[in-house]
């Protein structure tokens, strides 16, 4: 049991933080809420977070918090799930221009750090939830497209690939139907690693002020509204960190341990 539980607490974090970010709106919590009585009042039995600067209750902005990092995360996995594994996959199965084009385009985007290009873009769309979503989008999909056109490569001579083409199916209908559900468990693995990579990059760029904008709430915004009050109120930048750090570290355990479970080698 107790080998469970501890096998379980990954799951569990996931659990609670889809929770928050899902039905967190619906709690009687206000996180916008001033209250100049209790201005950077620590933690303490009745309020185990304490409050901001303003008076605002720290719990309730984890909990907006959470929601948002859970909207970033999902949204852009999304996008650049679907975007880069069908560019893979398509260049990978016409091959030719199309396949040394994406290469080419593959290889000047990882040419340079993802965190600086999501930064100029964010920079050049200007602050807001949704560009953030489209800078790290453009950013994120290029992992994608290089797995899938590797997954691809390996499965267009396959058998039933083979039978398919001389049937006469449709290109499209081979790599949506034939191809793309063989590759998904590499492409599903590299997405809960992409979870973890997006909540740290969406609380970067909120601390740079590229993200959510003021007043709502944002990890990254927390951490660089607290970081002035660091000496006096230490609260402010300890729960958003940790909250950051647990959630990040319970998506890579769930990743390690799905990768596990699909890699033959590990069977």
């Amino acid at each position: 049991m107790n080998h469970f539980g501890w096998r379980a607490w990954p799951w569990l974090i996931l659990a609670v933080w889809a929770f928050l970010a899902l039905f967190g709106a619906r709690l009687a919590i206000d996180p916008n809420q001033i209250d100049l009585q209790a201005i950077l009042r620590p933690p303490g039995a009745a309020d185990w977070f304490g409050a901001d600067a303003l008076g605002r209750p720290v719990a309730a902005r984890l909990i907006a918090g959470a929601g948002t990092a859970f909207h970033v995360a999902f949204s852009v996995i999304l996008i650049s799930a679907i975007l880069g594994s069908l560019l893979g996959a398509m260049a990978a199965w016409r091959g030719g221009w199309l396949d040394r084009l994406l290469s080419l385009l593959v290889d000047l985007l990882m040419a340079f750090p993802g965190i600086l290009l999501a930064i100029a873009l964010a920079s050049i769309l200007g602050p807001g939830l949704n560009n953030l979503v489209i800078a790290l989008s453009v950013v994120g999909w290029v992992g994608y497209a290089r797995l899938a056109r590797a997954q691809i490569l390996s499965l267009k001579t396959s058998e039933h690939v083979l039978a398919a083409k001389a049937l006469g199916v449709g290109e499209g209908v081979i790599v949506l139907r034939h191809l793309l559900p063989l590759a998904a468990a590499p492409l599903l693995v590299e997405a809960t690693f992409g979870v973890a990579s997006v909540v740290v990059a969406e609380a970067g760029l909120s601390f740079l002020g590229l993200g959510m904008q003021p007043p709502d709430a944002s990890w990254g915004s927390m951490i660089r509204d607290g970081a002035r009050y660091m000496l006096v109120a230490p609260h402010l930048v300890a729960a958003p960190g940790l909250a950051i750090f647990i959630v990040v570290l319970a998506v890579n355990i769930v990743g390690d341990r799905l990768r596990d479970a699909w890699d033959p080698r590990h069977r």
